[in-house]
């Protein structure tokens, strides 16, 4: 799946899932999301539609993206459990994925 992402103008390296999800994200570049600080463990973001969705129960770990109610994309720098869709996961360290979102709001983009 050849999607960039980029939080606050730093890229970093993703493993994108292969699903209708991803598929129905992709359809909607280039896609910037104003992410939001919650739980103190986790950004979320309104993508502004409805992607396919196919929701498990799931324990997250820093470093996931998944999608949550369909429209919104959640990324962790610590875990839940919850039901969600996974869209992929970040490769960075937990020590890089906190420093990368535990300190306020951040500003996500997506493009090809």
């Amino acid at each position: 799946m050849a999607m960039e992402l980029m939080i606050n103008n730093v890229r970093v390296p993703v493993s994108w899932e292969q699903n209708p999800s991803t598929e129905n994200l992709k359809k909607l570049l280039p896609l910037t999301i104003n992410m939001s600080m919650y739980g103190g463990f986790e950004q979320v973001g309104s993508i502004g539609h409805s992607l396919t969705r196919n929701d498990t129960q799931t324990t997250t770990q820093y470093g996931d993206i998944v999608l949550y109610s369909g429209d919104k994309i959640v990324i962790f720098y610590g875990s839940n459990s919850w039901s969600y869709t996974r869209l992929g996961h970040i490769n960075l360290s937990q020590q890089e994925m906190t420093d990368l979102l535990s300190h306020g709001d951040v500003t996500m983009k997506i493009t090809e």
